[in-house]
């Protein structure tokens, strides 16, 4: 039985750099041969996360965002009609295909192939579907995938990039609800071992601009974020002014409450649902995730993402090394 490690059991090690201003480091990549991201961040398909309002900040600060499918096609249509070259959820039965044509005549470039168990025949299916359809015209996105072998199926099915990691997000439980899954960090090295060209998207378990660097530098290509977006103003959701604070409701797609909305029924609850605190203009956090992820190439040396993943060198730590590297403070006696 192989360890599996994940974003707090590693740190990167600081190497030589002749970097003289960060202003030298270029953290663009390419998403597709057509679709290239000055910020390699995406923003999660929930409810509560990602519809019009997100899609467009993410647009404007170089990243992208995918639209939730938990509505009707006619409402997921009419958000996307908002945006510009948009990314939008569809599922893997039901309306999926019409779905999926619908969005695509509104101007959809990324279609996220949006299921928790992505390594599955329904998958396989839906991508072989929305090919025959639409051909190369549309970048498909699947997942989620926790091993080579899921990520090597759904490339050689048809997929342009693949959400990887299983059970890894703040308000999901389908490890504790199935015991399946795989450490975050550990299913992006696994995944970035494949010789296909298909490219990762680390999904869960990321909570700072250093991770999202340790991400990147394990082999993805970009990251997909939902706690660290949710509660700000552009996520959907009304404002709760308690005595606490102003909060926003967040929610797993796989929650009973979640579910319930959505289809009436649920039938795993793998999710919870909660409120955070409000945030303010997603914008500021992501200038703030930039100048992390820049000052982490930095620290390597590395002037690219793919300069990063060649130069990183791992140490693992102990829990006290953890401990130590936290700001601790205000936790001295």
């Amino acid at each position: 039985m192989k360890q599996a490690l994940t974003y707090d059991d590693v740190l990167l090690v600081p190497q030589y750099s002749d970097i003289k201003s960060r202003k030298e480091v270029e953290i663009r990549n390419n998403l597709d041969k057509h679709i290239r991201l000055a910020l390699p961040i995406i923003s999660s398909p929930m409810d509560t996360v990602t519809e019009s309002d997100m899609s467009i900040a993410m647009c404007n600060a170089g990243g992208l965002g995918i639209i939730h499918r938990y509505n009707t096609v006619k409402e997921q249509c009419d958000l996307v009609r908002k945006c510009a070259y948009a990314g939008a959820a569809i599922g893997v039965t039901g309306d999926y295909l019409k779905r999926a044509i619908n969005l695509f005549d509104v101007g959809v470039k990324v279609l996220c192939i949006d299921v928790a168990h992505g390594h599955h025949i329904l998958m396989k299916e839906a991508i072989a579907a929305i090919r025959e359809e639409l051909g190369d015209m549309i970048h498909i996105m699947a997942g989620n995938v926790a091993t080579l072998q899921g990520f090597n199926d759904l490339s050689d099915w048809g997929a342009d990039s693949i959400r990887c990691n299983i059970g890894g997000g703040s308000i999901c439980s389908t490890r504790i609800q199935t015991g399946h899954g795989l450490p975050g960090l550990q299913t992006i090295m696994d995944c970035a071992r494949s010789d296909r060209d298909t490219k990762i998207i680390a999904d869960g378990g990321i909570r700072s601009s250093g991770d999202i660097v340790k991400a990147l530098a394990a082999g993805a290509d970009f990251v997909m974020l939902g706690s660290m977006l949710a509660g700000t103003e552009e996520s959907p959701g009304k404002k709760m002014y308690t005595l606490g604070g102003i909060r926003k409701e967040y929610r797993g797609m796989a929650s009973k409450d979640a579910q319930m909305d959505w289809k009436g029924q649920y039938s795993s609850d793998e999710g919870i649902c909660t409120s955070v605190d409000y945030k303010g203009p997603v914008d500021s956090i992501l200038k703030d995730l930039r100048r992390g992820i820049v000052s982490g190439l930095s620290y390597s040396g590395a002037r690219t993402i793919e300069e990063l993943q060649s130069k990183a060198v791992w140490t693992s730590q102990t829990n006290a090394g953890l401990l130590e590297g936290r700001t601790h403070i205000l936790g001295a006696n």
